[in-house]
């Protein structure tokens, strides 16, 4: 069994949903035009993640194996409605701007992936810790993409303005070219950074020769 620290911190790094595995693409490409469309869908999909995760680990024992992708599909259903009704109730600009790729979490690859490599082999602590990581991961590169599509298509923050009437914005940057584009120069950026630290991380252990 791996460290806590580990199953959290390898959704950050190692296994990026979106950086490394190259997962839920759809919603990552579609609302990612700011940040606080990342944030927002990254939080829905963190709280499918972690609840299905749960539920998945202290019922696995009771799930035949012949019905299992069926019982798991209606539990993530059951929290991606929950997570829609919230969003409709209490922040009704940002679920308009989501659109139907809140409800259409119930097929993100991330989540049933995640229930059925770690959640269904491990307790309720360990997958909720690594339903915890890889959502971190997932709402997090979901963000940055958010916020260089929106600094250069917006030249905003957040909705703040940053660089005044005489900006000229990069409309590319906010159309579906723009998504593509901005991803695969941070999925770049993100593995050219990776395998340098661990380039470094390897050479630093390296026993020094006398």
């Amino acid at each position: 069994m791996k460290s806590m620290s580990y199953e959290f911190t390898k959704g950050l790094v190692k296994n990026n949903p979106v950086f490394v595995q190259v997962l839920g693409m759809c919603p990552t490409l579609a609302v990612t035009t700011s940040v606080v469309n990342g944030l927002g869908m990254g939080m829905a999909t963190s709280f499918v993640l972690v609840s299905a995760a749960l539920i998945a680990s202290i019922m696995k024992s009771l799930v035949p194996g012949e019905v299992r992708i069926p019982v798991y599909a209606v539990i993530i259903a059951t929290f991606v409605t929950i997570a829609d009704l919230v969003l409709r109730a209490f922040f009704p600009p940002l679920s308009v701007s989501l659109g139907p790729y809140v409800p259409l979490i119930v097929v993100n690859c991330i989540i049933m992936g995640r229930i059925e490599a770690f959640a269904t082999r491990n307790g309720p602590l360990p997958s909720v810790v690594d339903a915890l990581g890889m959502g971190a991961g997932f709402t997090l590169s979901l963000m940055v993409l958010g916020a260089v599509r929106e600094i250069f298509g917006n030249g905003s923050i957040f909705g703040f303005d940053l660089f005044g009437p005489s900006f000229n914005p990069v409309l590319v940057m906010i159309m579906p070219a723009g998504a593509f584009l901005t991803l695969g120069v941070l999925m770049a950026i993100f593995n050219a950074v990776k395998e340098s630290s661990k380039t470094v991380l390897i050479s630093a252990e390296k026993p020094v020769e006398a």
